[in-house]
Formats: C-alpha cells, structure tokens, sequence
C-alpha cells in the first residue's frame, strides 16, 4: 500500500457470472499531501483526504477500468480520475494504461490555478506508480505472461 494511504474500505464487492466481471467500490482515506504553504487555507487544513474508487475487472479480457474521485472538497473542487489497463494488441506481454483527468477548483480565489497545477502534477505523478500496481494485480489475478 502506498505510504499516504492510512486505511482503505471495501464498500461493496461483486462477480457478475455471466461475465466474469469483478466490481469493487472502495473508500481510502489518505494523508493530506497538499503542501503546508497552501494549507494555511482553512479549507485545505485537514489531516485526511478521502477518495471513492470504483474498479472493473475483467480476468477474461485481461482488462481493468476504474475511476476515482475526491470526496474531501467537494463543495470547492471536481477532481475525477480514469483509467484503463489492458493487454496490448501489438503484443500481449505488454499493458496499454489510458488515463484521463479532469480537475476543477472553484471559490478559493486566486489560488484556483495554483491548487489545479498542483492537483494535476499529483496526477501525473501517481500514473506511474498505478501501472506498476496494476501490472501486478492483473498478474496475480489473470496469471503472468508465458515470455517475460
């Protein structure tokens, strides 16, 4: 589990049989790692951020999407993640990882772009570190490539 992660809650947990589809929602209650300067914010002042996540995962197709967003700010901010992790066409031993963002901050003044510019940074920084997660999770769940 990631180091600013302090706990995380399975909400609800579900197979659909018919196509092997694994759907997971989830709660993580995570530190607040938004820098100290901006926090001097009385609405960035938290100790905890929670997110809601939910996941499908398709063993079958050897494909996972999940979505996650903000529930901490969410009279101030829209913060939405997608992503897709799935097996390449080009070769099957790699993992295609699509993701979309979407950031929107509003009524913290002139401090809105600099709280999406340091959202979107977050972002991009926890991309990386998703695939390596989800490389391991689709290994562990549909079995590891024959080649690797």
């Amino acid at each position: 589990m990631d180091k600013n992660v302090i706990s995380v809650k399975i909400m609800e947990e579900k197979r659909d049989e018919s196509t092997g589809i694994i759907y997971r929602k989830r709660i993580a209650v995570c530190q607040n790692v938004v820098p100290e300067i901006l926090r001097k914010v009385s609405i960035l002042k938290v100790p905890n951020i929670q997110l809601e996540e939910e996941s499908w995962l398709n063993p079958w197709e050897r494909n996972m999407a999940i979505q996650s967003h903000c529930l901490t700010w969410t009279q101030y901010a829209s913060m939405k993640e997608e992503s897709v992790f799935r097996e390449s066409m080009e070769n099957p031993n790699w993992t295609e990882f699509i993701q979309r963002g979407r950031i929107s901050i509003t009524g913290a003044g002139f401090l809105n772009c600099i709280l999406e510019t340091f959202a979107s940074t977050f972002l991009r920084q926890g991309a990386e570190k998703g695939i390596r997660i989800m490389e391991m999770l689709l290994k562990e769940q549909c079995g590891a490539p024959l080649a690797e």
